[in-house]
């Protein structure tokens, strides 16, 4: 498909794959509703772009890459690749402030760094659609189903903590919210897959997560207390 207000991203891909497989391809453009609704009814399909190799019909793109034998992605699998991204891209973010202040790529600031930048993209993500957020968030949070605002402050909350956390103020404000925030969502999460033995999505990376509720969600909400604490400890 090839209009002016659209350009076929999935006809822009089929093309791509085969012509990273040696093929001259031969791209015919449907420029009009009617061609497309014309080319859909004459070949018996329901989508476009659709793709011949010597005269046979192979499909759309997810049908190219399954006859080359590649990886088609299934929209309704669970992933541990958003989490695995955002602490990676948080981690570099520390280390490359830790260097740019300190001169150190690997310190204690550049740790804790990581810990609040990590609840601020957190934060973030949830952010992007607050009313999604909370509607996952009330799957499985102790407190959010007894006070349903929670679920709708927590990514404020968090995103607060993190960002007082990187610059070392109002200690007093932060390590409250991040311990409590945290201690209720490390409970919630441990009952949930470990007691109830929920098989349900996190809503760590806001609400179109495809990510498990489990270990790594544990792992963020005890991150947090264990900054709090960290913090407090220091304050002594």
């Amino acid at each position: 498909m090839v209009m002016p207000n659209h350009l076929c991203p999935h006809g822009l891909k089929a093309k791509h794959l085969l012509e990273s497989r040696g093929y001259t391809v031969d791209d015919r453009w449907l420029t009009t509703r009617e061609q497309i609704e014309a080319f859909k009814a004459a070949e018996g399909v329901a989508t476009t772009p659709q793709a011949f190799i010597d005269g046979v019909r192979i499909g759309g793109h997810d049908d190219l890459r399954r006859h080359f034998g590649l990886k088609v992605a299934d929209p309704a699998a669970t992933s541990y690749a958003p989490v695995a991204a955002l602490f990676a891209m948080t981690a570099l973010m520390a280390i490359a402030a830790g260097f740019a202040v300190d001169g150190s790529a690997l310190s204690i600031r550049a740790a804790e760094w990581f810990i609040s930048f990590s609840m601020i993209v957190l934060a973030l993500l949830k952010l992007q659609d607050v009313d999604r957020f909370a509607t996952m968030f009330l799957n499985y949070d102790l407190l959010a189903r007894r006070w349903v605002l929670y679920a709708r402050i927590y990514p404020f909350a968090e995103g607060l903590a993190g960002v007082l956390m990187t610059a070392h103020v109002l200690p007093w404000l932060s390590i409250p919210i991040a311990l409590f925030i945290g201690g209720v969502g490390a409970v919630s999460v441990f009952k949930a897959v470990y007691i109830d033995k929920r098989d349900i999505k996190c809503a760590c990376v806001g609400g179109s997560s495809r990510v498990p509720l489990g270990f790594v969600s544990l792992t963020e909400n005890l991150m947090m207390v264990a900054m709090a604490l960290w913090m407090f400890g220091r304050m002594m």
